[in-house]
């Protein structure tokens, strides 16, 4: 059975349409065959286009239908064929397929199927689902707070915001400086740092957010600066740094923002690093930080350019920057 279920795995990654029916129809029991995330029936790795990482064109497509048509279930593992569909917008004509089909936005159980591209922080697979009928309200904190709380970085962070707000969403998180920074409205942001001036050097324990990057660290009794650090948003650091913030204050865990932005991965957090340095970060200061995500019981004592090295991306260009501004 093996064999045949790693034949069927290369039939779907190479397109092959036909090869897959001649297996499936050879042995009805490959609708079940464990290949997708968390090994989920076959349907599911056919849904998320991950091999070849492509929009489903017309072979992709038909294949799914085929597979649907033919045994296998749309709402397997919790709707896990329209879960992993809607990671990426580029998949929109598969989710349509899914749906046509009586996939159900509103499943997914403890992760419902909007986390998915709250999770990647892809507005396009997010507003489809909302335009689809997806409540953004759904199971405990919702979809607002869980992409406020995702690991993935990115410049879409404003525009998912957005459209979940419109959307009606709303947060346990109720700063709304906080808001204004994440969704790039810097002049709202400013203007609410001019109305509560305390906020520049407040810190905020119930932010548990802001482990990214494969680390554990949170932004838990951090400044709005190590936040603005987190995220890489040099505008909103700035606006902090002009109106007195600390460039070495200390969060939760005795971290400062340089840590936040120094491990970030692909040199996210590189033009903060350099605004920090500019304006006196202590990169020799040292905290000891929580490990890797997959280690619970790891902390670490280390500076800055340390704690970047741990984490993807090791040698980059904002290890090196940490480096030589050390000299």
């Amino acid at each position: 059975m093996e064999e045949q279920i790693q034949a069927l795995k290369h039939a779907i990654d190479t397109n092959n349409f036909e090869r897959v029916k001649a297996l499936m129809i050879a042995n009805p029991e490959l609708h079940g065959a464990p290949l997708g995330y968390n090994r989920s029936p076959a349907l599911t790795w056919v849904a998320e286009c991950r091999l070849p990482w492509e929009p489903p064109g017309e072979a992709r497509l038909a294949m799914a239908q085929w597979m649907i048509d033919h045994g296998s279930d749309v709402h397997q593992d919790a709707e896990a064929p329209l879960g992993r569909a809607t990671l990426h917008g580029d998949r929109v004509a598969m989710m349509d397929l899914l749906l046509r089909n009586g996939a159900d936005v509103n499943a997914g159980g403890s992760f419902p199927i909007i986390f998915g591209p709250c999770e990647t922080v892809d507005p396009v697979a997010l507003q489809w689902l909302l335009e689809h009928g997806a409540n953004p309200n759904i199971a405990g904190g919702g979809a607002l707070d869980y992409l406020i709380e995702t690991y993935w970085r990115s410049r879409d962070l404003p525009a998912s915001i957005d459209l979940l707000l419109a959307a009606g969403a709303t947060s346990k998180y109720q700063v709304p400086a906080l808001f204004a920074m994440l969704r790039g409205r810097m002049e709202e942001f400013a203007a609410e740092i001019d109305r509560d001036p305390a906020l520049v050097h407040r810190q905020f324990p119930e932010f548990e957010f802001g482990a990214t990057a494969g680390r554990r660290l949170t932004l838990r009794d951090a400044t709005l600066l190590h936040v603005a650090a987190e995220y890489g948003l040099p505008s909103a650091a700035r606006i902090l740094l002009d109106r007195g913030a600390d460039v070495n204050a200390r969060g939760g865990c005795g971290q400062t923002p340089t840590f936040h932005a120094a491990s970030q991965n692909q040199d996210y957090g590189l033009e903060v690093v350099q605004l920090l340095i500019d304006r006196g970060a202590d990169l020799a200061m040292r905290a000891t930080v929580p490990g890797h995500y997959e280690r619970l019981d790891e902390f670490i004592e280390c500076n800055p350019l340390e704690y970047a090295l741990l984490f993807p991306g090791g040698e980059n260009e904002t290890t090196r920057l940490l480096r030589a501004s050390m000299v």
